[in-house]
């Protein structure tokens, strides 16, 4: 009788380590840590932002240095200001950088990508990036394409 509540005993232990190494490999699998330690913030405005979301990647040169923080309209512009989150480590992007959104692949996700400016001035927390490029959207580049092409052959 003892051997078998051993054995419950031993499975429920082995379950329990099991479901703690899941939870364990979930949370590192998320992309939780793109911003580790000391970071800044910085905020650019945007005409459209397309399917960009809080927590996409910013990238610089291919390198993720960052990510969205969050979304927001901008009540008297009516643009949309994002909020990014920059690693400290990336301390050094000059005050003229620009910003554009950008699509991974044909229909991938939107991630903000930074171009360094040729400033002696560097970004600092609070700073606001002013050379933006908005998402290119499909649809409207189809329609636009479509409605100009049609009236040119008459």
């Amino acid at each position: 009788m003892k051997s078998s509540h051993q054995i419950e005993l031993t499975a429920g232990i082995f379950l329990l380590l099991a479901i703690a190494a899941l939870i364990f490999l979930a949370l590192q699998a998320t992309d939780r840590g793109v911003v580790s330690g000391g970071s800044y913030e910085v905020t650019a405005e945007f005409t459209n932002v397309g399917s960009l979301r809080p927590r996409a990647q910013v990238n610089l040169g291919g390198v993720t240095i960052g990510m969205v923080e969050r979304i927001e309209l901008d009540p008297a512009t009516f643009d949309a200001r994002v909020t990014m989150r920059i690693s400290d480590r990336y301390d050094e992007l000059p005050e003229d950088t620009s910003a554009s959104i950008v699509t991974a692949g044909i229909l991938g996700d939107q991630y903000v990508s930074l171009e360094p400016g040729g400033s002696p001035e560097v970004l600092v927390d609070g700073d606001r990036i002013l050379f933006t490029n908005s998402a290119l959207v499909l649809e409207q580049l189809i329609s636009r394409y479509l409605f100009n092409t049609e009236g040119g052959d008459n």
